[in-house]
């Protein structure tokens, strides 16, 4: 059992869903990062999605092309954020780790050598976006033989039968997709997003995270009593932003809101 079957299994023993922020590596800065991992597993955090900064950002908004961009003046590579996962692992050896990004900067490294390198740092799982599991044979076999879960995503536009081919192709969980568009997206429909995933769940035994369109501890609570994981982007990423010349207080502006998801979701 990996480390993100296995939070999935305590908390559903515990009758409580993931939590699961979305940061970039490397930004604001790329000290700030393993900072900041910490302070949201404080935080409440069950699961964190580790943005690695890729130049073309096809299924992301504004706001997380921006954390991008930023992290990529700063310089951060693949290396430097499994660097960064390494890091982290010196003092959180229970939290999963999932490297969310673009295949370009893996096929740089070469498949073997990052998978290699991703499980001595300590990573746990990989959504590669732009790798649909119909082209994704050869690769997720890399993947999964290295004991890495390999994430799907699910949108509201996913037939029945391509949902089955992810349920059976996916490990860990699946990023359900609650909105058309791309990151950033708003006007989140619960009740529409509970009978989506009734037919996801017809098809996927694993558990089933929800991301797009969270953005308060509101919707988090609304979310969190249909699924079995609350997925949290673009919010946390704009109030890095809003303080990319003071890490401190992006810190501590992303642990309140965090923090509050978390309290909402567990009352």
């Amino acid at each position: 059992m990996t480390r993100i079957s296995q939070t999935f299994a305590a908390l559903k023993e515990q009758g409580k869903q993931a939590l699961i922020p979305y940061i970039t590596a490397g930004d604001p800065t790329k000290e700030a990062t393993v900072p900041m991992m910490h302070a949201l597993v404080e935080a409440g955090a069950d699961i964190i999605e580790l943005g690695v900064p890729f130049s073309d950002p096809m299924a992301d908004g504004p706001t997380i092309q921006l954390a991008c961009e930023r992290a990529l003046e700063h310089g951060t590579s693949l290396r430097d954020v499994l660097g960064m996962v390494a890091e982290f692992r010196k003092k959180d050896s229970d939290t999963a780790i999932v490297l969310m990004g673009y295949l370009n900067p893996v096929e740089a490294m070469g498949y073997q050598q990052f998978v290699d390198a991703a499980v001595t740092a300590g990573v746990d799982g990989v959504l590669m976006v732009d790798l649909p599991p119909e082209e994704a044979h050869d690769v997720d076999s890399v993947f999964k033989d290295a004991g890495l879960d390999v994430i799907y995503l699910i949108a509201p536009t996913t037939t029945d039968k391509r949902i089955e081919s992810i349920g059976k192709a996916g490990s860990g969980y699946v990023y359900y997709v609650s909105l058309k568009g791309v990151t950033g997206s708003k006007a989140l429909d619960v009740d529409n997003v509970a009978l989506n995933l009734d037919r996801i769940r017809a098809h996927v035994s694993t558990p089933v995270g929800v991301g797009f369109g969270i953005a308060d501890a509101e919707t988090a609570a609304k979310v969190a009593s249909v699924s079995d994981g609350v997925i949290v982007g673009s919010a946390i990423v704009n109030r890095i932003a809003n303080n990319a010349d003071n890490p401190a207080q992006a810190i501590a502006e992303v642990s309140e809101l965090v923090s509050g998801m978390r309290a909402a979701m567990d009352a």
